[in-house]
Parts: C-alpha cells; structure tokens; sequence
C-alpha cells in the first residue's frame, strides 16, 4: 500500500452546494472539488441570531453529505441578509422581491455567511464572515425593472453584487466574495491549515 495513500491531501473534497457562484469562487480559489447538493433541511428558529443561523446551516448541510461520503473534507454553506436584526432570505416571488429592495434602499445592510468544514475524522469546523453593503437611494422603477430581469429571485435579499445589482450599489465594506456567497479567502487558508490542499510556494 502506498504510504500517501491515506495523505489529508489525498482526501477528496465535496461542496455540498447547488450555488453556481460558490463553485465558481472555489474553482477560482484553484480547489479540486466534486459537487453534492445537501437535502438538509432549511427549518430554523426565529429567536436565533443570524449568525447563529448560518452556521448552523451550514453545519446541517455539510453534515448531510458527510454522512454518505466518510473519509472526505465537505464544505458546506449559507448566505443571508439581514437590515436591523430581520432576515431577509430568498424572496419568494416578484412581489416579494421588490419588497425587499425597498427596504434595503438608500441603507446599510449585512451579509452574513456561514461556513462549515467537515473533516474525514467527522470532526466540524465552523466559522462565518460578516459584510456590509449600503444600497444607493432607489426609485420604485428601478427596483421593478431589476426585479423584471429575474436576477433577484434566487438571491439571499433579491441582488446579486456580481450581476447587475451591483448597479444598485453605492459601497461596500468586507469581503467581497462573502457578498457572493463564500468567505473564500478564509475558506482556502483553513483548508490549506488542514492539509486539504497544498500551500503554495
């Protein structure tokens, strides 16, 4: 038997996340990974913070998916929104999607992401990353033709800041790629601590 056989490097790693834009943030990060949607449920508690909230989504859905794949690193992930401690989550339609967006007009949001590492022992690392993003002051037909392009729909808070939201932008502070969806600057130093991948030279 190969002596590296059983390396941490060796290890596989799993995304358990549908999110196209954590891929592509993870892909960018030069992070080999396969792709394993979790089917934990998404059921929380009102009076929970939305810190508290993400990581523990977080560690449901990684959690999911290393129950069928032992021996590997998962990740998984959550995003939200929040304006004065209220979450503002996916909108569950048009209307509520420019409901939204008036709200978060002309303020300061956060966006809150929730990380978990799940490594092959089955010990869980978790960890979240905390953003702001002020929007610009918005006329009610700008929200309705953002809302029109569909952008929106399948967006924690009803924006995307990597698409054509970010027009709706005035600044923001932290880290960008936690706006996205994934801290993944952190994600890849703690992956790199744990020996999941190789530290560069």
């Amino acid at each position: 038997m190969n002596r590296n056989e059983n390396h941490p490097a060796r290890r596989p790693i799993i995304l358990a996340s549908a999110s196209p834009r954590r891929q592509m943030l993870l892909e960018g990060a030069g992070v080999a990974f396969t792709v394993c949607v979790s089917d934990a449920a998404e059921v929380t508690d009102p009076i929970w913070t939305p810190k508290r909230m993400v990581r523990e989504l977080a560690r449901r859905k990684a959690a999911a998916v290393a129950a069928t794949h032992p021996g590997a690193f998962v990740i998984g992930a959550d995003t939200l929104v929040s304006l004065d401690g209220e979450v503002l989550g996916k909108p569950q339609n048009h209307i509520d999607a420019v409901r939204m967006l008036h709200m978060l007009s002309g303020r300061t949001h956060q966006v809150q992401t929730g990380v978990c590492v799940v490594l092959p022992n089955g010990h869980k690392l978790t960890f979240s990353e905390v953003s702001e993003v002020t929007f610009r002051a918005l006329t009610h037909d700008e929200i309705v033709a953002y809302v029109a392009t569909g952008e929106p729909l399948d967006k924690a808070g009803a924006y995307a800041i990597q698409g054509e939201g970010r027009a709706l932008i005035r600044a923001f502070h932290g880290d960008y790629a936690n706006i996205v969806g994934l801290p993944v600057d952190r994600l890849l130093m703690i992956l790199q601590m744990l020996g999941a991948v190789p530290v560069e030279e």
